[in-house]
């Protein structure tokens, strides 16, 4: 049996590593996207990632989209020839890719990914149960088994660890800005107001640019007083290891719903609104009286639907 696992984000290698430690095996391939973080999770993958042949393919992004996602359709049918199942999280292109015979399995929390949604090949979709099918488009219409997980993916390679006791003076606050070409951006993104950096001490971990072990940002993230971020994926790790967190975005995803309704420590600027920024900085002090959720058993259930 063999297993073609597609990181097209860094998220999807942490996603993926305990998962792979638990299921993968040595005749396995990773599909890795050429995107500078992700080949960083790759290069510094041990430990993490068990070791496995692995095969890059182009980011079908800007000029040219089209031509790069035939390229990596074309790379892709021949990496996984043989397999028995692919695993993929929003990467459509794979599941065309895939042998007809394979069982292919598509996870998506993102509810606006639609072109991906359309083009997806499964015989398996994995949705959380908060996952709002009125943003979905076409994703619901599809034929295959849909299976719901009760959590984040967070959930499955997070763990809940010990926070500051004291806030520092400046706050600590990680910041994280996009670089602003991936599919959801144009519609999603928003500037960071450089006014809300003062009176913080800032640790800059923008796209492609966060120094040191990538394995290592999220003991980083669960160090700090506060996070600043464009990034929804950082927004929702960050808070669910209980960091007071203000992102910066128009996204909607039924993620950010359930972690609201959950109280955790999520503030949304959906537009640049001093009074949302002001309540996350009151935040950041009120941290010990924070009463966070259960772990959900997140990683059990997907080893128990892939496996």
């Amino acid at each position: 049996m063999a297993t073609g696992w597609v990181i097209d984000h860094p998220a999807h290698a942490r996603l993926f590593a305990p998962l792979m430690r638990e299921l993968s095996h040595a005749n396995d391939v990773i599909i890795a996207t050429e995107r500078d973080e992700v080949r960083a999770m790759i290069e510094h993958s041990d430990g993490h990632l068990p070791r496995r042949r692995t095969v890059w393919v182009p980011r079908p992004i800007g000029k040219g989209k089209w031509r790069k996602a035939w390229k990596r359709t074309r790379i892709a049918n021949k990496a996984l020839r043989g397999v028995d199942k692919v695993i993929s999280v929003g990467a459509p292109l794979e599941l065309r890719a895939a042998p007809r015979k394979a069982r292919r399995i598509y996870i998506t929390d993102t509810e606006v990914n639609h072109l991906a949604h359309r083009l997806a090949r499964a015989t398996d979709i994995i949705i959380p149960t908060h996952f709002d099918e009125k943003l979905s488009g076409p994703l619901m219409a599809k034929k295959a088994t849909f299976h719901r997980i009760d959590g984040l993916h967070g959930h499955v390679h997070l763990r809940p660890q010990l926070r500051p006791k004291e806030v520092s003076n400046p706050p600590r606050v990680l910041v994280r800005k996009l670089v602003g070409n991936g599919i959801h951006d144009e519609d999603e993104l928003l500037k960071i107001p450089e006014e809300w950096l003062n009176g913080i001490e800032v640790t800059n971990a923008d796209e492609n640019e966060v120094e040191g072990d990538p394995w290592l940002l999220d003991s980083r993230v669960a160090s700090m007083d506060g996070v600043i971020t464009q990034s929804v994926t950082l927004a929702s790790e960050a808070v669910l290891l209980g960091v007071p967190t203000l992102l910066v975005s128009r996204a909607k995803r039924g993620f950010l719903n359930r972690l609201v309704a959950d109280g955790y420590p999520l503030f949304i600027a959906s537009q640049c609104d001093d009074d949302i920024h002001a309540s996350w900085l009151a935040g950041i002090h009120l941290t010990d009286a924070l009463d966070l959720p259960e772990w959900p058993p997140v990683r059990e259930q997907l080893i128990r639907i892939i496996g």
